[in-house]
C-alpha cells in the first residue's frame, strides 16, 4: 500500500482491490496458460547432432559457430523451430557446407523446409528425408550429390516443391508415387538421369505448375501422359537426346506460359491446330532440333506470345503474314533454316515491341522490308546470308534503338551511302556489312568521321572486294576493338594509324593487295601490350554471335567481344622486308599469320615472348636462317606453318614442336631434324661442289699431301696447346670454382662473386644443405649427361638420375639451352619455388647456372613416375591395387591443393599428368613440374607465361580462351583419376574414334549405364567397387566441361580423404 499511498485516500483501498484482482488473474492465464517456449526436445537435437557429424565446412568463416557453443538447437543458425519445440525449418544456403546427407533428418517429424542448395554436398540422398511426412519443400539444388533415386512410396506426404537440380544424380527418374501428390514444382534440371521422360508425374501430380526436366540425358520419344498437367505454367526439357515428334497432349496444357525444348533431336512438322491451344504461351523456345515444314499461319493466334525461338531447324516456305498478329513479341529468331519469300509480305511495324530479330542464314529474297524501320525498340537486327539486295534506304536512321546490325552476305550495294546513312544510328557497337558492295570504291573522305559511329567496336567490310587504300578516316573510331577488312583489293601500305586506335585487338587485312613494310607503329598497339586488357573489353554478351574465320578457314562463332582472339592477320598481300623483332612486345596476342607475302630475313627470337600465341603462319615467304629453338617454349602453340620459305639448319625439338606435322616444314630443303626423318649434320651451309674432270691430277695430289701433312702437324701442336690449357683451368677451378650449396633462407642467401658463372641455392633444410658439390660433381653424377642418365623428359628439358659422391641419389633438370628468361627473371623465380615446400610436391632443392646450362636439382624418386606404372608395367605383374591407386590420388590432391591455396603466390600448374606425379619408395605421391609455369598472383587468371598442353590432358576451355585457371588444372586431375580407375592412356592411338579418347569414353560408358565396364580389370572383384564408383563421380565432376562447375580442389582433397577412410576403416 505503501507504493499507492501518494494517492488520494478515499481511492486508495479501492485501487488495492483492482490490482490484487488484475495480479489474481495475471497468475491465473501463466499457469492456465503457459507462455510458448522454443527449446528444441532431445530427439530432436540427437538428430541434428547426427546430422552436423556428417558434415565438413569448406570454407573457414562458414561453419555456424552457433552449432558449437549453444545447447538449445532451436537457437542455431538456419533452424527454426515451433512453439513446443520441434525444428520446423532447416535453411542453410551458401553456407560452404561439405560431407554428406544423414537420414537422421528424416527423425525432425515437424520439419516442413529443408534448403541446403548452394554447397558441396555428396554421396547419396537418403530416401527416408524424401519421405519426412511434413515436408512441404525440399532444395538440395547445386551440390555434388549422387547415386540413383528408386522409390515408390505409398502413405500420406505434404510435398509441394521438389529442387533436385545440378547434382549428379544418374539412372531413370524414379516413379515418386503418393509423394507427388500435392507436388506444384519439380527441377531436376543438369543431372545424369537418363531413359524415358518421365511423363507420369502428371498423373500423379494434378496441382503441378512448374517442371524442369533440361540439361539431362532422356531419350526416345516424349512418353504420353504430360497432357493431365493441366495447371502446368513452365515446362522445360531442353538439351536432352528427345526425339520423334511433339507430342501432342503436350498442346493440352493450356496454361502453359513457357515452353522450352530446345536441344533435342525433335521431329516432323509443328501442329497448326494444336498449337492454337497454348493461348497464355508467352515463351516458346524449339531451337536447335530437327522439326520441318513449314512455320503455321495458326501461331498468330497466339496474343500473349513474347519470345520465338525457331532457330537451327529445317522450316521451309514463307514466314507467314499473320505473325504480325502477335503484338507482343519481342524476340523472333528464325535463323538457320530454309525459309524463303520476300520479306515485304510481312507487316513488321505491327510487331511495334520488337527488339531482336534474327533471320539470318535463310533463303529470302528482295528488299530490305520498309516496314522494319519503323520498329522504334529494335535493339538487333540480322538479315545476314540471305539473298536480299538493294540499298539501305533512308529510313534506316529511325532506327534509334539499334546497337547491332548484321547485313553481311545480302548482295546490298552503294557502300558509301550505306555508310551514310548508317552513320546517325548513334548507338551502333557492331555494324556487320561484309561480302556485300561488289568491287565497288571504299569512301575516303568522310569529314565527319570524329563525329559519328563513336560507339563501333566492331566493323566487318571483309569479302567486298572494294578498292582504294585503307580509309583514314576509320583512325578516327577511338573506341574499335575489332576491324575486318579482308578480302577485298585494296592496296597501297598497311597505315602507321592503326597503331594509335587504344583498344584494338582483332586487325584482318588479308587477302588484299596491300605493300610495302609492316609500319613499326603496328607493334605498339596497346590493346596487345597492356596487362588485363580483356577487363577493358565491354563484356556484355552480344545480341546475336559473330562469325570470324580463323586460320584454319571455318566459321567460329563469338558471342561475346571477349571470346574474339586478339589476331593480326596480314596474309596474302605483297608485303615485304623484315619481321619486326618489335612484334615480341604483343604479349597478347594469339593469332599471328604473316604467310604467302615476300617478307625475308631471319625469324626474330623475339617471338619467344608472345607466351599466349597459339597460332603462328609465317608460310610462302623468303625468309632465310634457322628457326629460333625458343620458340619451344610457346606451349600454347596449335598450329606453326612456316613451309615454303628458305630455312635451313634443326627444327625445334620439345614442347609443342614434337606435335607439329612434317608438311609446317616443306619446301624448305636445307630443313632437318626427326619430323622429316633428316638427320643434322654438325655443319651447316652448302656442301662444297665437285670437282671438276679437268683439275689436273698432279695439283690435286700435291695438295691433298700438303694438306695431309700440315693438318697433322697443326692438330698435333693444337692437342699440346689444349692439355696445357685444361691442366691450367683445372688447376684453377679447383681454387676458385668449389661452390658449395648454402644451407640459408631464399630470401638471404649470398651472392656469388662477380667473377664466378654458378649459382647455386637451396632451401635451409634437407639432406642437400649438408652436402659439398660442385659444378664438376654434377657433371660426374650425371656422366656429363650422358643419355644412359635420362630418367624423363618435357616441354622444359630432359631430366637426369645424378649419384652423388656419397652415394645419395638426385634428379638434375636440365632446361633448355635458350629460354626466353634473362637471368635476373631467372633467379627470383626459382626463389619463388623454392618456397614451394609440402610433403607431397617434389621440392626444388637448388639450382646451378654455369654458361649455357642451367640446372634444377630435386630430389630423386625411386618409384619412377604413375605414368610408368600404369602404362609401361601393365604388362608386367607388377601392379598397383586400388589402396596404393587411392593413396596416390589423395596424396596428389593434396599437393595440388598446397599450390592453389596456401603457397605465396598460388601457382596455376598447368601440365597436370600422370608422368609429372613422381613415387618416392613407399609409393607416396610428389607433384612434379609445378614451377616451371611462372607464378600468379591469387585471383589473377590471365595467362602471362608458357602452359605445357599435354594431349588428352588439356581442358576444353584452354582452346577458345586465354586464360588458365585453377579450374583448369582441376579437370587435368580429373583425367588423372581416370588412368587411375581405368588403366587407359588419356588418348590411345590406333582405337577407334569413340574409344581413342579416355574422357569421350568414360562419358559414353556412363551414359550407357556402364559404369562397371570403365575399371582396370585388374581392380575388379576386390572388393573396392564402392570406393571406385565414389571416385568415378568425383573424376566426372572434375571433368565437366563447364569450369564454373569443377569443384575446387579444397573439395576434391576433402571427398577423397573421406573415401581413403572409409577404406582404412573396414
Amino acid at each position: 500500500m505503501i507504493l499507492f499511498s501518494h494517492l488520494e485516500q478515499p481511492n486508495s483501498s479501492k485501487s488495492s482491490l483492482h490490482v490484487f484482482v488484475l495480479s489474481y488473474l495475471i497468475l491465473l492465464i501463466l499457469l492456465l496458460f503457459p507462455i510458448p517456449h522454443e527449446s528444441c526436445s532431445p530427439s530432436e537435437r540427437d538428430s541434428l547432432l547426427q546430422f552436423r557429424s556428417n558434415l565438413t565446412f569448406s570454407f573457414n568463416n562458414s561453419r555456424p559457430s552457433s552449432w558449437f557453443t549453444i545447447d538449445d538447437c532451436c537457437k542455431w543458425e538456419g533452424i527454426s523451430c515451433d512453439g513446443n519445440g520441434f525444428v520446423t525449418e532447416i535453411s542453410l544456403p551458401t553456407k560452404g557446407l561439405g560431407g554428406s546427407l544423414s537420414s537422421s533428418l528424416a527423425g525432425l517429424s515437424h520439419l516442413t523446409k529443408l534448403n541446403l542448395s548452394y554447397n558441396t554436398l555428396t554421396g547419396n540422398l537418403p530416401t527416408e528425408i524424401l519421405l519426412c511426412p511434413s515436408l512441404v519443400v525440399l532444395d538440395v539444388s547445386f551440390n555434388r550429390l549422387s547415386g540413383k533415386l528408386s522409390m515408390s512410396p505409398v502413405g500420406n506426404f505434404s510435398l509441394q516443391v521438389l529442387n533436385l537440380s545440378s547434382n549428379s544424380f544418374t539412372g531413370p527418374f524414379p516413379s515418386l508415387g503418393s509423394l507427388a501428390g500435392f507436388l506444384t514444382a519439380i527441377n531436376a534440371s543438369n543431372n545424369g538421369f537418363f531413359g524415358l521422360f518421365p511423363s507420369s508425374i502428371c498423373d500423379l501430380s494434378p496441382l503441378l505448375k512448374t517442371m524442369d526436366m533440361s540439361h539431362n540425358q532422356f531419350s526416345l520419344d516424349i512418353p504420353p501422359g504430360l497432357g493431365s498437367c493441366l495447371l502446368l505454367t513452365d515446362f522445360q526439357a531442353g538439351n536432352n537426346n528427345l526425339s520423334g515428334p511433339i507430342p501432342g497432349d503436350l498442346f493440352d496444357m493450356t496454361s502453359m506460359n513457357l515452353l522450352s525444348l530446345p536441344f533435342n533431336q525433335l521431329s516432323g512438322n509443328i501442329d497448326g491446330t494444336l498449337i492454337t491451344k497454348l493461348t497464355n504461351l508467352s515463351f516458346l523456345e524449339l531451337s536447335n532440333n530437327q522439326l520441318s515444314g513449314e512455320l503455321p499461319a495458326s501461331i498468330s493466334q497466339m496474343p500473349s506470345l513474347e519470345q520465338l525461338l525457331l532457330n537451327g531447324n529445317q522450316l521451309r516456305g514463307e514466314i507467314p503474314p499473320e505473325i504480325a498478329n502477335c503484338t507482343k513479341l519481342k524476340i523472333l529468331n528464325l535463323r538457320f533454316n530454309n525459309l524463303s519469300g520476300e520479306l515485304a509480305a510481312v507487316n513488321f511495324s505491327s510487331l511495334s515491341n520488337l527488339n531482336m530479330l534474327d533471320l539470318g542464314n535463310n533463303k529470302f529474297t528482295g528488299d530490305i522490308p520498309a516496314s522494319l524501320y519503323s520498329l522504334k525498340f529494335l535493339k538487333a537486327l540480322r538479315l545476314a546470308k540471305n539473298s536480299l539486295e538493294g540499298e539501305i534506304a533512308p529510313a534506316m536512321v529511325e532506327l534509334q534503338a539499334l546497337t547491332y546490325l548484321s547485313l553481311s552476305a545480302d548482295g546490298l550495294k552503294n557502300i558509301t551511302t550505306a555508310l551514310q546513312i548508317l552513320k546517325d544510328c548513334k548507338n551502333l557497337t557492331a555494324m556487320i556489312l561484309s561480302k556485300n558492295f561488289n568491287k565497288e570504291a571504299i569512301p575516303t573522305n568522310f569529314e565527319w568521321a570524329d563525329r559519328y559511329f563513336q560507339n563501333l567496336q566492331v566493323l566487318g567490310l571483309g569479302g567486298c572486294q572494294l578498292t582504294g587504300q585503307v580509309p583514314l578516316w576509320l583512325s578516327k573510331l577511338s573506341n574499335l576493338l575489332a576491324l575486318d577488312l579482308s578480302e577485298n583489293q585494296l592496296t597501297g601500305p598497311v597505315p602507321t594509324w592503326l597503331g594509335s586506335l587504344p583498344y584494338l585487338f582483332y586487325l584482318d587485312l588479308s587477302g588484299n593487295l596491300l605493300s610495302g613494310e609492316i609500319p613499326p607503329e603496328i607493334t605498339g598497339l596497346h590493346a596487345l601490350t597492356m596487362d588485363h586488357f580483356e577487363s577493358r573489353i565491354n563484356q556484355s554478351i552480344l545480341q546475336f554471335p559473330i562469325f570470324i574465320k580463323p586460320v584454319n578457314g571455318s566459321g567460329l562463332q563469338y558471342n561475346q567481344l571477349t571470346e574474339l582472339p586478339p589476331a593480326i592477320y596480314l596474309q596474302n598481300n605483297t608485303l615485304h622486308g623484315m619481321i619486326l623483332p618489335q612484334i615480341g612486345q604483343l604479349k597478347n596476342l594469339h593469332v599471328l599469320d604473316l604467310s604467302h607475302n615476300n617478307f625475308s630475313g631471319n625469324i626474330p627470337v623475339e617471338l619467344c615472348n608472345l607466351t599466349n600465341l597459339e597460332k603462328l603462319d609465317l608460310s610462302t615467304n623468303h625468309l632465310n636462317g634457322e628457326i629460333p629453338s625458343t620458340l619451344n617454349n610457346l606451349h600454347f602453340l596449335a598450329l606453326f606453318n612456316v613451309a615454303n620459305n628458305n630455312l635451313e639448319g634443326p627444327i625445334p625439338s620439345g614442347g609443342q614442336f614434337d606435335l607439329f606435322p612434317p608438311s609446317s616444314y616443306e619446301g624448305n630443303p636445307r630443313l632437318c631434324g626427326a619430323i622429316l626423318l633428316k638427320h643434322c649434320s654438325n655443319h651447316s651451309g652448302n656442301e662444297n661442289p665437285p670437282t671438276t674432270k679437268h683439275m689436273n691430277k698432279k695439283v690435286l695430289i700435291g695438295m691433298a699431301f700438303a694438306i695431309c701433312f700440315g693438318g697433322a702437324f697443326i692438330l698435333i701442336m693444337s692437342a699440346f696447346t689444349i692439355l696445357y690449357i685444361v691442366k691450367a683451368q683445372q688447376r684453377k677451378y679447383a681454387r676458385t670454382n668449389k661452390v658449395k650449396f648454402i644451407a640459408t633462407s631464399v630470401s638471404s642467401f649470398p651472392n656469388v662473386p662477380s667473377g664466378d658463372s654458378i649459382l647455386v641455392m637451396v632451401q635451409n633444410h634437407g639432406d642437400l644443405a649438408k652436402k659439398n658439390l660442385s659444378m664438376s660433381d654434377i657433371l660426374k653424377a650425371t656422366s656429363n649427361f650422358d643419355q644412359e642418365n635420362i630418367i624423363g623428359s618435357g616441354g622444359f628439358g630432359m631430366v637426369y638420375k645424378a649419384t652423388a659422391p656419397d652415394g645419395s641419389k638426385l634428379a638434375i633438370k636440365r632446361l633448355s639451352s635458350e629460354m626466353c628468361l634473362m637471368e635476373r627473371e631467372f633467379r627470383a623465380e626459382v626463389e619463388a619455388l623454392s618456397r614451394a615446400q609440402h610433403k607431397n610436391l617434389v621440392s626444388l632443392q637448388g639450382y646451378c647456372m654455369h654458361g649455357s646450362s642451367w640446372l634444377l636439382i630435386y630430389s630423386y624418386m625411386e618409384n619412377s613416375s604413375l605414368d610408368y606404372w600404369l602404362h609401361e608395367m601393365a604388362n608386367s605383374g607388377l601392379i598397383l591395387d586400388w589402396p596404393t591407386r587411392l593413396k596416390i590420388a589423395c596424396g596428389t590432391s593434396q599437393g595440388i591443393c598446397y599450390i592453389h591455396e596456401t603457397c605465396q603466390p598460388h601457382i596455376v600448374h598447368r601440365d597436370i599428368k600422370s608422368s609429372n606425379i613422381l613415387l618416392d619408395e613407399h609409393f607416396e605421391a610428389h607433384v612434379a613440374d609445378f614451377g616451371l609455369s611462372r607464378l600468379i598472383l591469387p585471383y589473377n587468371t590471365h595467362v602471362t607465361t608458357e602452359l605445357v598442353g599435354t594431349l588428352g590432358y588439356i581442358p576444353p576451355e584452354y582452346g577458345q580462351t586465354w586464360v588458365a585457371t585453377l579450374r583448369g588444372d582441376i579437370y587435368s586431375f580429373g583425367v588423372v583419376l581416370l588412368e587411375l580407375l581405368t588403366g587407359r592412356r588419356p588418348v590411345e592411338l590406333f582405337k577407334p574414334k569413340e574409344s581413342a579418347e579416355l574422357v569421350a569414353w568414360v562419358k559414353q560408358m556412363r551414359y550407357q549405364g556402364r559404369q562397371d565396364q570403365i575399371f582396370d580389370i585388374q581392380l575388379k572383384g576386390k572388393g573396392f567397387d564402392e570406393q571406385m564408383l565414389k571416385v568415378l563421380e568425383i573424376a566426372c565432376m572434375c571433368i565437366n566441361e563447364n569450369p564454373l562447375k569443377r569443384p575446387t580442389i579444397r573439395d576434391v582433397v576433402a571427398w577423397l580423404e573421406n573415401i581413403s577412410t572409409d577404406l582404412q576403416t573396414k
